[in-house]
């Protein structure tokens, strides 16, 4: 991810380290959770009631995913150590588990259901640990093109939320109201002043309430007969732990769409970050680790409550994107938000009592700007034919299955219906593809060292030469792999205040050849700052102090032609792409 492809917003009011008025905090939450609610009931409800399960467990399921998606958003926000990304994201029930969710209900009940999401907690937890030696294949291509079918497999729900409607209620009022619902969001969020278009969700989904009500769309009489205060009911389903022909048959089912699910949780960590500061900032991979881990941890806790598998949703991506506010507060009011309404069953009445047809227009709306954040993730290693080849193959398969295109029956059979998701499909896709890609790579030349420090220089000086040799390069490009070589391992050598050296353990250079040029990754222990970062920045320094501190970062800048910098909790990849001199068209960080 290049410097200067690095997106920010330019709308953003408040970063996520920034307070906003508590007013304006409280309110974005508490928007935040109503607008999320009906999706976060809606997923639990569909599945229990789809295998036939009782009423008591309908109502327990609901109630948990409440109450673990109010825990898990309020975590997110707040990073604590390794486990949340420190942004506005929430957590809801995943729907890429629906359909083997509802085969385990019919197959086991929900003592089934709980432990094959307790073992599917891990494939986060595992990923999110150990999340730099999967960067190879989860590449930006991959989360993109997940975050892009998103919306292609919510597009059924939508069509069928437009047409949820009573009875013998007039026939324009379903189209009237979500019509409405659209056309205000849009209109405020394009014309609206700063003020107005923080609400712009609000005013929009109230309007089309307001529209449905007057067709008797609205269900007031849940509303009446709901109870003010209240405890969740149901009853707590245990486990099933005998682990018969069932369990074994569902398990790589319910594994394969826990990594396809950690993949859309690594998207809308990257999308969010996209979107929530003001200057160009690299992604920061351990806040999207930390996302990760709170999906595992989210997981977990609904496995142990007995109920549907937690995941992060991206709607605050775009709600930023409306207000321009992405202040971490938002997150945790929204969070607690959850965990007061699992004991106001009034509250929980009034956005269940909202008509269908007004969630499909707020749906259709960020469904559109999430669709566009997927193809800005997309180009950040830039569109060259092999990338597109992935992401067209993948957007294809996945459309082409998720709607029965190419041999529905035996998609339909396979792994219990996996791949009729579309999501599932395209990202399995997406990964292969990239895989297959890397195996097929040039072989790639290694240079490691037990103590990183400066006295590695002459090796890693002979080490550039015999690759240079190796690939056939004259002495113009071999000099210029030597010195990015020397300034890169200087450069992350140097503290940027006192010129220390953070006292890095161990260092691993992995050179290859791509296309004309030469790409080296340095691996070592986890910095302090991010060098994609300081490049960016280099222009605005005045100081002759800092200047001249910043002389090896500069020369990285003429000499490389990019220069991307991923940070994890335990390791730092520098990844620096070198042009010959012949063909450089100038560096670019």
């Amino acid at each position: 991810m290049n410097a200067k492809h690095e997106g920010s917003s330019p709308g953003v009011r408040y970063q996520p380290d920034e307070r906003p008025p508590a007013s304006l905090t409280i309110g974005l939450g508490l928007q935040l959770a109503i607008l999320n609610l009906a999706a976060v009931i809606l997923i639990p409800t569909v599945v229990m009631r789809a295998a036939g399960v009782s009423e008591a467990s309908t109502a327990w399921a609901v109630y948990a995913t409440v109450a673990v998606c109010g825990m898990s958003t309020m975590l997110q926000a707040l990073r604590i150590g390794r486990i949340g990304a420190g942004h506005v994201l929430i957590m809801g029930a995943s729907g890429a588990f629906i359909s083997i969710s509802i085969t385990a209900l019919a197959e086991g009940g929900p003592a089934l259901l709980a432990i094959l999401v307790v073992i599917s907690a891990f494939v986060p937890l595992v990923l999110s640990w150990r999340l730099s030696l999967f960067q190879r294949i989860l590449t930006p291509a991959v989360s993109g093109t997940v975050l892009m079918l998103i919306p292609v497999t919510v597009l059924p729900a939508v069509g069928d939320l437009l047409t949820n409607v009573p009875a013998g209620s007039p026939v324009q009022g379903a189209p009237l109201s979500a019509l409405v619902t659209v056309l205000l969001i849009s209109g405020l969020t394009l014309k609206a002043p700063a003020a107005w278009r923080l609400w712009a969700p609000v005013v929009g989904v109230g309007a089309g309430a307001a529209i449905g009500a007057w067709f008797g769309l609205y269900d007031v009489s849940r509303v009446a007969g709901a109870a003010w205060i209240g405890l969740p009911q149901g009853r707590w389903p245990g486990f099933d732990l005998d682990f018969g022909p069932a369990f074994w048959a569902l398990l790589p089912a319910f594994l394969m769409v826990a990594v396809i699910a950690a993949v859309r949780t690594m998207s809308s960590a990257v999308a969010v970050q996209r979107v929530s500061w003001r200057g160009n900032r690299a992604v920061d991979f351990r806040a999207v680790q930390g996302a990760v881990t709170v999906d595992g941890v989210g997981t977990l806790l609904s496995g142990l409550a007995g109920t549907v598998p937690n995941t992060t949703y991206s709607v605050s991506v775009p709600l930023i994107e409306l207000t321009g506010v992405a202040a971490r507060g938002v997150g945790i009011v929204a969070g607690a938000a959850f965990m007061v309404l699992v004991f106001v069953p009034k509250a929980l009445a009034v956005v269940l009592a909202i008509p269908d047809p007004v969630f499909a227009g707020y749906l259709i709306v960020l469904l559109a700007l999430l669709f566009l954040i997927g193809i800005k993730i997309v180009a950040q290693d830039g569109l060259n034919p092999r990338n597109g080849l992935i992401i067209g193959l993948s957007l294809l398969i996945g459309i082409s299955f998720h709607y029965g295109l190419i041999f529905p029956e035996l998609i339909s059979e396979f792994a219990g219906g996996l791949l009729r998701n579309g999501m599932n499909a395209g990202g399995f896709s997406a990964i292969l593809l990239t895989l297959f890609v890397e195996v097929t790579e040039s072989r790639r030349s290694r240079f490691t060292a037990a103590q990183f420090d400066r006295s590695v220089l002459p090796e890693i000086r002979e080490f550039l030469g015999t690759f240079a040799t190796r690939n056939g390069w004259d002495t113009a490009m071999a000099d210029r792999l030597d010195a990015v070589g020397e300034e890169t391992v200087l450069t992350l050598l140097r503290d940027e205040e006192g010129g220390a050296a953070h006292g890095r353990q161990r260092l691993l250079l992995v050179a290859y050849r791509k296309e004309s040029g030469a790409v080296l990754e340095f691996v070592v222990g986890p910095g302090r700052e991010n060098l994609q970062d300081r490049i960016a920045l280099l222009n605005d320094r005045t100081d002759e102090a800092a200047i001249e501190r910043e002389v090896s970062l500069r020369l990285l800048r003429h000499l490389a032609s990019s220069v991307r910098h991923q940070q994890y909790h335990d390791t730092d990849i520098v990844t620096v792409r070198v042009h010959p001199p012949a063909t450089d068209h100038g560096a670019r960080a």
